[in-house]
């Protein structure tokens, strides 16, 4: 009876399993976000192409429009700096939205994958190992989700700030209204004002939620990744158990042996899919820190003169604040979920060295050895050989920008 019941359970499980799908379970959030945007891998319709093709054309033209007062105005050295911190800003918006779509065929294939080995989860505590992953994932997208609402909702406020004024404390005072950055689209500004602002918060809008569904999307693929890592740890102990070892025998051979196949196999395909998504959106992710870094320093740069010209607008100010803030943030959960990565390889072959290894059969021990040395090269995720993802390269960035930030402010 016991063993008729334990076959049930097993049954039910792993029927339960495969009924849940990781898209609906874990990536309802980035879903809702990328098909927003047009860049959900799973719809990829001709109406979405469409709808792609309309966001990036209003996000180019946003970015061509901040770069057009070059053409219009006299270009000192001020106001360089000034059109350049906004573009920059919205340059990686640009980057990001239209390198991932390039890449989005590799993101259903990841997807893919995690499902399959999701299906070949082999008991309770392994589904529980992931559950856990996919919640940590999904509670982050959560977060940054709720973070760009705010704010959102904080730029718009700040621009109609002298509007809400203008209605609740009427003043005889005319307020003269202006765009929260420069830019130039060679018509009256003041007669087609409305419209204007319209064009940039639409792009504003867009390029805030590609930046969270795209990024948390991203988030989601390493965590998972970072649980196949974890199950790995975990088969090796349950493999190598001391309770096992006590009975030296041909059958608990086979176990241990078995165990350890598969515990290495889920570690490869773990290590194979961080490769795969590191090697894919490599040039993306150079072209982010690059001109990532470029944005930080100029915006700063810009926040230190608005401070010392004594600026009462909250708007111009707000701008280029909420540009360092999110960059700045961008950098160091990019760089925290790449060393956790590293930390959970490191974990595992931490894991391979404290079970009882040396208790085994001789034939296992050289195959465990075999692990052990495998351990000795760290695995990190690495941009163009230049940037190695870890918080050592998040200070490195943020002492980059300041840096940068000095010099222009010396020779300023």
């Amino acid at each position: 009876m016991c063993i008729l019941a334990l076959l049930h359970y097993h049954i039910r499980f792993r029927r339960r399993k495969k009924m849940i799908r990781l898209e609906t379970q874990y990536f309802n959030l980035n879903r809702i976000l990328l098909l927003a945007i047009g860049l959900w891998p799973y719809k990829q319709s001709n109406l979405t192409r469409l709808q792609f093709i309309f966001l990036s054309t209003i996000l180019m033209t946003s970015l061509i429009f901040q770069c057009t007062p070059f053409i219009s105005q006299k270009c000192t050295p001020d106001f360089v700096v000034q059109v350049l911190s906004s573009a920059s800003s919205f340059a990686v918006i640009v980057i990001k939205y239209n390198m991932f779509c390039v890449n989005i065929e590799v993101m259903k294939d990841l997807l893919e994958q995690l499902q399959h080995i999701y299906n070949e989860l082999k008991d309770k505590n392994e589904y529980a190992i992931i559950n856990e992953y996919g919640c940590n994932a999904r509670r982050c997208t959560a977060a940054f989700t709720i973070c760009a609402i705010c704010c959102v909702f904080a730029v718009i406020v700040a621009q109609f700030w002298s509007r809400i004024f203008d209605i609740t404390l009427p003043m005889n005072v005319s307020r003269s209204y202006s765009l929260p950055i420069t830019m130039e689209y060679f018509v009256d500004q003041e007669k087609y004002f409305y419209w204007i602002l319209l064009h940039l918060y639409i792009s504003f809008c867009i390029g805030v939620t590609a930046m969270v569904g795209i990024g948390t999307t991203l988030i989601a693929y390493l965590q998972h990744m970072c649980g196949m890592v974890r199950i790995s740890s975990y088969r090796i102990k349950r493999a190598v158990d001391i309770n096992t070892l006590k009975n030296n025998n041909l059958e608990n051979e086979i176990l241990i042996l078995q165990g350890i196949i598969s515990a290495v196999d889920i570690h490869r395909k773990a290590i194979k899919l961080f490769q795969l998504l590191a090697f894919k959106i490599e040039k993306m992710l150079f072209c982010l820190i690059v001109v990532g870094v470029v944005s930080v320093s100029l915006n700063l740069f810009q926040i230190f003169q608005i401070a010392l010209s004594y600026g009462d607008d909250i708007k111009d100010i707000l701008f280029p604040f909420l540009s360092v803030t999110l960059s700045i943030l961008y950098m160091f959960v990019a760089n925290y979920v790449a060393q956790d990565v590293t930390d959970h390889n490191n974990d595992f072959f931490a894991t391979v060295y404290d079970v009882q290894w040396h208790e085994t059969p001789l034939h296992i021990q050289k195959l465990i050895l075999f692990l052990l040395q495998k351990g000795t090269k760290k695995f990190t995720i690495s941009v163009g050989g230049l940037f190695v993802g870890s918080l050592e390269c998040f200070a490195t960035l943020v002492k980059t920008s300041i840096s940068y930030f000095t010099v222009i402010y010396s020779t300023h």
